[in-house]
């Protein structure tokens, strides 16, 4: 089924009006950003190459696992600063630049970038939050996120062990999540096509266990335990830190899950849908931008995806002066204030 929002001509007027002057506004200056790009590249590219080349001159078994650890930050602070706004074509002008960036970047993440880009772009963005549409929600029945979803037993523990099963999903995608979704969700396209799909996946698996495991082993002074150690400790880490971080964004206590009919019509407009599903945190600050890649800048994000992160603090200056002109407020929190009404949420959810 094809789900529409509510038409609300006041919201749409609104949403123009302030993309208007956000036009007007901002100096969409290419030069200022391709340095601050440039830039941002350069360093988290280095933070990345040190801690992995790291691994091959490093012989303290305890230093080895925590470069490890640092090797996993450094991977998704590229992806949250690059990977995001790639996705969405928004630093080059180029698609196939663009994309072409986007799968180097998901293929060191160790994910399948076509699988997750087509579920984030045309599904997450257009609905978020809203059951059946939105195929980020259908991540596991373990945590119940949605007032309507079933509860069961368990869910009225979920606020305590939550944080412990969230150090597994990023092990999980690389292993079972990516092969799962090869099989319930292939494309239907010609046999060609078909096969690049599958090759690409293939590379893309071969590629991230080679240069994390296999090389390690081979060519590290570590034995192969340690370094399977290491490699489950980045990944405890970096999945508890990528789970807080997005779920924050999305399932605090004041985030709206709006619901469709049976004809797919969802009940509130595709504008206050994107507003009122998300949560800020330090939506005005250069430093939280450069650190999280905007992912903290998640209404302007989800208003304006075609708008890269750069401009994600003057973009936030016009648009929550509108909006709270208007009447509407939009969710913010600090980023430990977020973890915990993330998990009052799931508390809240259980009972």
């Amino acid at each position: 089924m094809k789900a529409k929002h509510k038409t609300i001509k006041s919201h749409k007027d609104l949403y123009d009006s302030i993309y208007n002057e956000i036009k007007e506004s901002i100096n969409f200056d290419k030069k200022k950003e391709s340095r601050y790009f440039l830039f941002k590249g350069a360093f988290y590219l280095s933070l990345l190459l040190f801690s992995y080349t790291s691994l091959y001159f490093i012989t303290n078994p305890v230093l080895y696992v925590m470069d490890f650890v640092l090797l996993g930050y450094s991977i998704v602070f590229l992806c949250f600063n690059f990977a995001h706004d790639l996705s969405h074509h928004a630093i080059f002008k180029n698609a196939r630049v663009n994309n072409f960036l986007f799968e180097c970047i998901y293929t060191i993440v160790g994910a399948h970038p076509e699988a997750w880009k087509k579920r984030h772009t045309k599904s997450h963005h257009f609905a978020p939050n809203v059951e059946n549409f939105d195929t980020d929600l259908s991540i596991t029945d373990i945590i119940r996120v949605l007032p309507q979803s079933p509860k069961k037993w368990y869910h009225k523990y979920q606020y305590l062990y939550a944080p412990i099963a969230y150090t597994t999903y990023t092990i999980y995608w690389a292993l079972l999540k990516d092969f799962i979704s090869l099989k319930k969700f292939s494309p239907e396209h010609g046999i060609k096509q078909k096969v690049a799909y599958y090759l690409r996946f293939v590379f893309c698996k071969v590629f991230y266990f080679t240069y994390l495991i296999v090389f390690p082993i081979i060519f590290s002074e570590q034995n192969v335990q340690l370094v399977v150690i290491g490699f489950i400790t980045m990944h405890l880490i970096q999945s508890l830190y990528i789970l807080f971080t997005f779920f924050i964004t999305h399932h605090v206590e004041k985030a709206n899950y709006p619901t469709a009919d049976n004809f797919g019509v969802i009940n509130t407009s595709w504008f206050m849908n994107q507003i009122k599903s998300s949560n800020d945190f330090y939506p005005f600050s250069n430093i939280a931008n450069f650190i999280f890649g905007g992912v903290n800048n998640h209404i302007a994000h989800h208003l304006y995806p075609h708008i890269n992160h750069y401009y994600y603090p003057k973009v936030n200056k016009i648009l929550f002066g509108r909006l709270r002109e208007s009447g509407i407020e939009p969710n913010v929190s600090t980023y430990f204030g977020g973890i915990r009404s993330h998990l009052k949420h799931l508390k809240n959810m259980g009972q």
